[in-house]
This record gives C-alpha cells, sequence and structure tokens, in this order.
C-alpha cells in the first residue's frame, strides 16, 4: 500500500475493539470529547467559566467530527466511549470546514475571538511541506480513562501509517498527554511549544515518523 501526495492512506480495518464512526455517531462523540476536553488548561483558556464551558462544547467539536466524518477518519470504541480524528493533510495547510468561521461564531457567541486565536496560533505552527496524517483530537471519556484505550487508538492507526510509510502530527494539550504521546514514538517539533495568547496555556506540537515494518523480506514492497 502506498501514500498519495495529499497523504491519504489505503484503507485499512482498524484493530481489535476498535470501529470507524459514521454520521450516527456525531452526537455521542462531541459529546464525548466535551468531557474529555472539559478542564484542559487550553479548555479553560479557551473559557474560564466551567458552566459556559459545558454549554458550548459539544456544538464546538460537532463541528470537528462531522469534517472529519467528511474528509477524514474517526475511530472510536463499539461503546463510544473514545474517539480518534485523524485528518490527511497534503504538503500545503488543509482548508478549514466549509462555512467555519460563521459555525464558530454561532456555536461561541462572545468567546469567539479566543477561539478564532487558538485556530491561528496552532495553524502558524503546523508543518507544511510533507504529506502527514493530523491527529487534530484523541479525547476518551473521564469514566474511561486509564484503561489503555487511547493507546488502543493510537496502534490502531499507526499501524496504518507505518505500512503507508506516513507520518503523523499532533499538538499535545498537557504534560501528561505530551508523555502519552511520547510513550507512542511522537518527538517535540524544534517550533514548539506553542504559547496562547494572553499569558495562555502551553501546547506541545510533536511528529511521529513511520516506524520501519519488521518481518519484511529483503526487497519486498
Amino acid at each position: 500500500m502506498t501514500a498519495s501526495a495529499s497523504g491519504q492512506a489505503t484503507p485499512a480495518l482498524p484493530g481489535p475493539g476498535i470501529v470507524t464512526a459514521s454520521p450516527a455517531d456525531i452526537e455521542a462523540l462531541s459529546d464525548v470529547i466535551a468531557a474529555a476536553f472539559l478542564i484542559l488548561p487550553p479548555s479553560r483558556w479557551l473559557i474560564e467559566d466551567p458552566a459556559t464551558r459545558r454549554e458550548i462544547f459539544p456544538s464546538y467539536f460537532r463541528l470537528y467530527v462531522e469534517h472529519t466524518l467528511t474528509v477524514g477518519i474517526v475511530h472510536t470504541t463499539p461503546e463510544r466511549t473514545a474517539a480518534a480524528l485523524w485528518l490527511p493533510t497534503g504538503p500545503a495547510p488543509a482548508c478549514p470546514p466549509l462555512g467555519y468561521d460563521e459555525r464558530l461564531a454561532a456555536v461561541t457567541g462572545r468567546h469567539c475571538s479566543r477561539f478564532a486565536a487558538f485556530d491561528n496560533a496552532l495553524d502558524r505552527n503546523h508543518p507544511a511541506g510533507t504529506a502527514h496524517h493530523h491527529l487534530s483530537i484523541l479525547a476518551v471519556h473521564p469514566r474511561c480513562q486509564g484503561q489503555g484505550t487511547g493507546s488502543m487508538l493510537l496502534r490502531s492507526h499507526h499501524a496504518t501509517l507505518d505500512h503507508n510509510g506516513i507520518p503523523a502530527y499532533l499538538e499535545a494539550a498537557s504534560v501528561r498527554t505530551r508523555r502519552l504521546y511520547q510513550c507512542h514514538g511522537y518527538r517535540p517539533r524544534p517550533s514548539g511549544p506553542i504559547r496562547l495568547p494572553d499569558g495562555g496555556p502551553f501546547m506541545w506540537p510533536m511528529w511521529r515518523p513511520p516506524r520501519p515494518l519488521t518481518g519484511r523480506a529483503p526487497g519486498a514492497r
């Protein structure tokens, strides 16, 4: 299997315990991501009040789930307790979802400027020139965290990326998640860390080169 110039990988079945999400999962996965991200430092920077965060986040993350279902890959569990959103990205920067600015403003209201600043900070540091898959979101519902679900989702798609020779990119939102990603082969990018505006928290851009396949005969494709 080979990757195209746009970073597209030949589709593969997800590993055991993982399913490919469908439009019927949009609401459930948006709620899972909102719950998982509720108290992360960037989330608190985006919206200071926790009650407002709980109100806005499901609709905000719905934008990402809908977009990734259209142009990328969304993996989840049979119980819909986690989500991994992968966006194949070419050498040039990816385009935002259609009507994103208007939809973002409608969802976030008076907080829109913070969300726009967040997007701009990440976009400025997104690597260009190499096709890759962007892990835009990896989320596990709080009641299911610490059970290896996130690692299971990572390993499943990494197997596809390694087989296709495609690197991966992400932005870690906390020291704890940065350590998790390091265990899966990600390394900090020299452009990081990213400091969110107005004295905001740090985020860590990380890159994972594809790992060589083992057990392959010499010269085999």
